[in-house]
């Protein structure tokens, strides 16, 4: 019993962990795109594109992070940082939506920070 409850923690960190890689894989893809804005005529599209799969990712993070904590009844806490990257990413597509370029850009940058320091931390547990 209790290897089982092990087993399915184990698979619930290794999801947690590819869930937040692929995050800040995708809001890394984000700058890249938004660089492709200002210099192609296909930019815009690709950094709309890119928003959403960016969005998705993050949900995807809240749910390995509940997954993650239900089985091994560990710490919440992965949920928070989850729930704010999804705060986050929510003000994001408001202010890009709304061209607030001066706020938009300096958040993309802190949460693409923040996301690799979760990364890390999940990588280190």
């Amino acid at each position: 019993m209790a290897t089982e409850v092990t087993a399915r923690a184990r698979r619930g960190s290794s999801f947690l962990r590819i869930a937040i890689a692929l995050q800040t894989l995708t809001i890394f893809l984000q700058a890249v795109s938004a660089g492709l804005l200002l210099t192609a005529s296909y930019g815009e599209t690709i950094h709309s594109v890119g928003a959403r799969v960016m969005y998705a990712a993050s949900m995807l993070y809240v749910l390995a992070a509940v997954l993650a904590w239900k089985p091994g009844g560990g710490s919440p806490r992965p949920i928070w940082y989850a729930s704010g990257f999804l705060v986050l990413a929510s003000v994001q597509v408001v202010l890009g939506i709304a061209h607030v370029p001066s706020v938009h850009l300096p958040l993309g940058v802190l949460m693409f920070g923040l996301s690799v320091l979760a990364l890390a931390g999940a990588s280190r547990r």
